[in-house]
């Protein structure tokens, strides 16, 4: 009886062995969804819509994208976690997936072990932002002043652990001053409180904040990227002004269930990357304040490991907690 089911069991063992190949050959053989840990309509979901439809127009199949957000992106990266390893359930996410683990004492799912990285689609770099009237002009005199003046000048966020905090304060850890930290509930509000010279400084998109400097409301510190961006050639970095290494960048990646086949994997890179790299898709993206990259997946997977070491350490040694 015993050697019977053995039997039984190697049979189907092996039937599935053969039938594995052909099954990653047709890949993609039905719809993807694609979760992402946002609500419609902002830039990263616009990012996800753009990219999904030419994912989609090289594999052959539609791409579904699912808004499910909440938690700070952990409620759709558990369920991305938790879903078949089988290239048919996605996650474009943000830097929220490399800080959640720094902030969050009891995560549901393990960030390194329980995730597999596929490329980076696009990035959006945070711009450092003044109102006219703070007693300094560019980076350089920012931190100048806030070196003498400890603790007088104050920046606001869209609220603890979101990316312009962590970013800001990594900032400030590696200059040595001392600026107030204002939370806000949201982006908006932080934005109209600057914009109001309530508080002095604010890191931000360019999308949003470049039509203020532009009007003379806000002044240009400096870019936080490695490169100067295409959008702004004319604005240094915050890294070419003294801190050499120093970048605060939206990255936006897609992701997988660990355990995905690397064909797979491979397949939805390659067609993630030529997607970024399209024509259409680059002047698109421009369009918003939108860097493409298209890169590879141990592109990801580097700056996921650096990150999640980053902001840990940052977490700890700056005290910050999640709301």
């Amino acid at each position: 009886m015993i050697a019977r089911i053995l039997a039984v069991l190697l049979t189907a063992l092996g039937l599935a062995l053969a039938n594995a190949p052909q099954a990653l050959a047709q890949y993609p053989d039905r719809p993807i969804k694609l979760l992402l840990p946002f609500p419609a309509g902002g830039a990263v979901d616009i990012v996800a819509r753009v990219i999904a439809a030419k994912m989609a127009d090289d594999l052959g199949k539609p791409i579904v994208v699912e808004n499910k957000s909440g938690a700070g992106g952990i409620i759709a990266t558990d369920a991305t976690a938790k879903a078949a390893p089988d290239g048919y359930t996605l996650l474009l996410t943000t830097p929220n997936h490399t800080i959640n683990p720094a902030l969050q004492a009891n995560m549901p799912y393990d960030t390194e072990k329980d995730i597999a990285p596929i490329s980076i689609v696009a990035e959006v770099p945070e711009v450092l932002v003044s109102h006219p009237s703070a007693p300094f002009t560019d980076f350089r005199g920012f931190v100048a002043y806030a070196k003498a003046n400890p603790g007088k000048l104050n920046y606001a966020s869209a609220g603890n652990g979101t990316l312009p905090h962590i970013t800001m304060e990594l900032l400030l850890a590696k200059t040595g001053i001392k600026v107030a930290h204002i939370p806000y509930r949201g982006a908006a509000p932080a934005m109209n409180d600057l914009l109001a010279g309530v508080v002095q400084l604010k890191l931000d998109t360019y999308a949003t904040s470049n039509p203020h400097v532009v009007a003379g409301k806000l002044r240009m510190l400096g870019i936080a990227s490695q490169h100067r961006s295409k959008l702004m050639p004319d604005t240094p970095t915050i890294a070419e002004m003294g801190l050499p290494g120093y970048e605060g960048i939206l990255w936006i990646g897609l992701v997988a269930p660990a355990g995905t086949p690397k064909p797979i994997i491979d397949r939805l890179a390659a067609a993630s990357a030529k997607a970024a790299r399209a024509p259409d898709v680059i002047e698109r993206f421009q369009a918003i304040g939108v860097d493409p990259v298209g890169g590879t997946t141990a592109d990801l997977a580097a700056l996921i490991a650096r990150e999640l070491m980053q902001w840990r350490d940052l977490a700890k040694a700056a005290n910050i907690k999640a709301e």
